[in-house]
This record gives C-alpha cells, sequence and structure tokens, in this order.
C-alpha cells in the first residue's frame, strides 16, 4: 500500500540564499511524555557522512532516539529504523547515499515495517529531495539540518500512523538547548558553539543548508564543557562552521576570544576548535591561544589556494598576503605550532601560474598536513556556472604533485618530535595489534606505543623513538 504524506516541506534554493535579520529563538528541547516510550523493544541505525557537524549531530539523533526507548545495533539489516545523516559538500559523497539507498531498499522486502530515513545537508538540496520523491518512495522521513529536535514527531507519524514525512526547512533554524546526547567517545566530545556560515564561498553549498550564522549563548557552552569535565571527558573540539566568527550575531561585545578565555579557566583538560576562518582570525584569538594552559598548540586554517585571483574568484575576502601575515602572528605568538589546512585544485580558471603560487604558499608555511581536493562543482553555487577550463587530467598531476609536498610536510613536522618527551590522550588499541596504544598529542600528532588498556582515557608521557609520515613511535615513560 503506497504510504500518503503528513507532511510535506521542501526546501527552497531561492529562500536558502537569504539572510534575514530577524531573532533567532533560543528553545529548549522537549519530548512530549505520550512519545515516551515510542521506540521500545524496536533498534535503529545510523549512517553518518561528512564533518564533526554532521557526527555531533548524529551524537544528537542517537541520544534523542534512545530518549524515545529504541536500541542501536551495529548492522543495519537487524534494525527497524535506518537513519542517513548526510554530507553535500561533494558530489561523490551524494552518490554514495544514493547508492545506499537503492542497496536497503530490499530490506523492506524482508521486513516491511522498516522505517528509511535520510536528514542532514543533502535534503536542504531541491534537487535531492526532489529526487526521493520521484526515484526512492522507499525513504519514508525527510528531514534536515534545521529541525533535528523534531524527530519524535516524525517516527510518531512514521511507525504510528505509516504515513510519510518530508520537512525541510530553508528558514535560518533556531538554537535548540538541552538535546540529549550519546556521545561516540567516552573521553572526547564535540561542543557545538554555532551553526550555519555567512561567507558564501562560491564553490560551498554550507550556506544554503546550513543557514545563517547562529551562536550559542556562552553560559550554555560553558555549562556544558563545565559538565564534561566532570563527567570525566578529557578533551573537547568546539565546532562551528566559521568558529572566529562566533559571538558577531549576540547581543553583546562577546567574541571567540572571549569564549576561548572563559573556557581556558574551565577543569577540561585539552580543547581544540574546528573549523576557523582566515578572514576572522584576529589579535586576540591569537594572544589567548599563546597563553597554551588547556588550549591545544595546533590550528587547522584553510585557505584553498595561494592565487590571490583564484582567492577571489573563490570569494574567500582574503589575499595571500594577509594569510602569509597571520601565519607570521601565530608563529611569533606560538612557536612550536603545528599548523594544517584545506586546499582546492582545479579551481575553474585556475593557471599553471596559480598553482604554483600555490606550491609556494605550501612551501613557506610548513603545513605539517592537509586535506586536498579537486574542484567539485555544487549545483546552486556561483562557481557551478564558472567555465571550468582546467583538464582532467591536469588536475589529477596538480592533486599529486601537491600531496607530495604536503606529505614531505607532514613527515618533517613529526620529525621534530624524535626524542622529545610528549603527552598522549590515549584513545584505545591500534587497529593492527591489540598491545599497542594509540593516542594523539597536543599537536595532534598520532602516537603508537606498546601498552595495556589501563591506560586509556589517561593522557601518559611517551618519548618518541622514531617518526614516520603519518604516525609517531614511542616508549611511555613510568611516571615516579
Amino acid at each position: 500500500m503506497k504510504k500518503e504524506y503528513s507532511k510535506y516541506f521542501a526546501p527552497s534554493l531561492k529562500d536558502a540564499r537569504k539572510r534575514v535579520n530577524k531573532d533567532i529563538k533560543n528553545i529548549i528541547f522537549d519530548v512530549p511524555e505520550s512519545l515516551v516510550g515510542l521506540g521500545n523493544n524496536l533498534k535503529y541505525h545510523i549512517k553518518t557522512y561528512g564533518c564533526q557537524g554532521n557526527l555531533s549531530d548524529s551524537e544528537k539523533i542517537a541520544g534523542i532516539l534512545e530518549m524515545l526507548g529504541f536500541t542501536y545495533v551495529n548492522y543495519d539489516e537487524e534494525a527497524d529504523l535506518i537513519l542517513f545523516n548526510t554530507c553535500a559538500i561533494r558530489e561523490n559523497a551524494e552518490d554514495r547515499v544514493f547508492g545506499e539507498l537503492g542497496r536497503v531498499k530490499s530490506l523492506k522486502k524482508t521486513k516491511p515495517n522498516l522505517i528509511l530515513g535520510i536528514c542532514g545537508c543533502m535534503p536542504q538540496e531541491e534537487k535531492v529531495v526532489e529526487t526521493i520523491k520521484n526515484k526512492h518512495p522507499q525513504v519514508d522521513i525527510v528531514f534536515g539540518t534545521h529541525n533535528i529536535y523534531k524527530l519524535p514527531e516524525y517516527l510518531a507519524d512514521a511507525f504510528l500512523k505509516h504515513e510519510r514525512v518530508v520537512e525541510v526547512y530553508s528558514t535560518e533554524g533556531n538554537v535548540v538547548e538541552e538535546m540529549p546526547v550519546k556521545r561516540d567517545h567516552s573521553h572526547k566530545a564535540w561542543v557545538d558553539i554555532m551553526y550555519g556560515c555567512d561567507e558564501f564561498c562560491t564553490y560551498c553549498i554550507v550556506p544554503y543548508t546550513r543557514g545563517r550564522e547562529r551562536s550559542r549563548q556562552p553560559e550554555d557552552i560553558i555549562r556544558e564543557v563545565e559538565t564534561l569535565a566532570d563527567d570525566g571527558y578529557i578533551e573537547v573540539t568546539l565546532l562551528g562552521q566559521n568558529v572566529n566568527a562566533y559571538g558577531k550575531d549576540l547581543d553583546r561585545e562577546y567574541k571567540f576570544a572571549n569564549l576561548l578565555a572563559d573556557l581556558n579557566k574551565t577543569k577540561i583538560k585539552r580543547i581544540r576548535f574546528t573549523t576557523s576562518h582566515p578572514k576572522d582570525l584576529d589579535d586576540e584569538t591569537i594572544a589567548v591561544m599563546a597563553k597554551g594552559g588547556n588550549i591545544m598548540p595546533h590550528l587547522h586554517l584553510p585557505v584553498q589556494s595561494g592565487s590571490n585571483v583564484i582567492l577571489k574568484k573563490m570569494n574567500r575576502k582574503y589575499t595571500k598576503e594577509e594569510y602569509l601575515e597571520k601565519i607570521g602572528k601565530l608563529k611569533k605568538a606560538i612557536p612550536d605550532i603545528s599548523l594544517t589546512t584545506d586546499i582546492i585544485v582545479g579551481f575553474p580558471e585556475e593557471t599553471e601560474d596559480d598553482f604554483n603560487e600555490t606550491l609556494s604558499l605550501v612551501n613557506e608555511v610548513g603545513f605539517e598536513g592537509a586535506y586536498t581536493f579537486i574542484f567539485s562543482p555544487r549545483e546552486g553555487t556561483p562557481a557551478s556556472k564558472y567555465t571550468d577550463n582546467v583538464k582532467s587530467d591536469v588536475k589529477k598531476e596538480r592533486l599529486l604533485t601537491l600531496n607530495q609536498l604536503i606529505n614531505e610536510g607532514f613527515a618533517a613536522g613529526n620529525k621534530r618530535f624524535e626524542g622529545e618527551i610528549v603527552d598522549v590522550l590515549v584513545e584505545g588499541t591500534s587497529d593492527k595489534r591489540e598491545d599497542i596504544m594509540m593516542g594523539y598529542t597536543p599537536h595532534n600528532k598520532l602516537v603508537n606505543f606498546p601498552g595495556g588498556l589501563e591506560s586509556v582515557g589517561r593522557i601518559v608521557k611517551v618519548k618518541i623513538e622514531k617518526a614516520y609520515t603519518w604516525h609517531l613511535k614511542g616508549k611511555m615513560i613510568n611516571e615516579e
């Protein structure tokens, strides 16, 4: 029997482009008492694609499901509810999701009451919702990035009324506090400090899928971090599409530097943050980072290109020279800082000279790692209409050349720790051997060393004996 829609509210790219100066509501998550127990004796499985923001969202979705009584299972074949939390940053990520939807379609033949849902960034695109409606009738629930808190309502429609739900907002979205969270890690935690992005880089779909910039109140963030510390968490990573823009929308003078300074006083032992936009990295933030303490000496600062011509086409709002000036300030304030970045090659009309400018910048900065990509046009963004005159084989060759240079920087960044004693937050055993432990240093370096499970969740001292391109090898120092 064909299911009817209880709700059908599709996104609009035109509406998503708008930035309306209206109040963003701060609301408290609440589940109607009538829905508590909805998931009793039911199992769920979540497949997550994309960035740290998606991972954080999945932890909230899992928290809501378990509040309703659902139980997590590792395999989708065992589930009564399968949710795909998706990424829209590149087309191949979307292709993988549609492939998965086709695969799990067969599960409905053996389990007709199975509920399939798709959420996250992909549904925020008009074309994706139309594709799901026309080609994937097996999908029961579709919702976006702004309305995770309404999941209990959608599940009631799907499980109790046997109706389909499509509800994706193109409005700015509210800030929802006190959503339950089932964290994937027992010692490290994501902490959202803001949502959305107002930058509109010409290649990026995120401002359309995540909405305008909305900052959480600092008191709520500080309270969450302090609670995590009380619960035994060692490290938090502050999340935002552009963490440096934090506070711009607040009704007080309180910026990212102020938040970092306040969190520097908390009991949490390690603080990281991502992602930073070079345009908004200010001297105050650098000064707070230089205080050290629980603020880790690693910064991921996406540059995207070393060519001013390409940076302008990307609408990055800074020049190569301005980026290098900020790198100089960072190195002066924090001499041992580890710097990583994002770089796109093969952007429309990128010349050989433009690419060489990027290689020059990489050499000058000395990045110790990077996420590198070939340009991927996203429908609805300005860059998707640019003349793409860079041949495919040239793009691939440039990526290979860039990666070789990045790998040299990765190895050099690791090499400087040979013979040093470093602090490692131990996360568990390595993938290859159960008697080898793994964890990360303050500079975000992966370290492998012989040890036992009793060290998991602790910060231990390890003497680095050998540096490899991708990791460090060492020996734990027994403390007196």
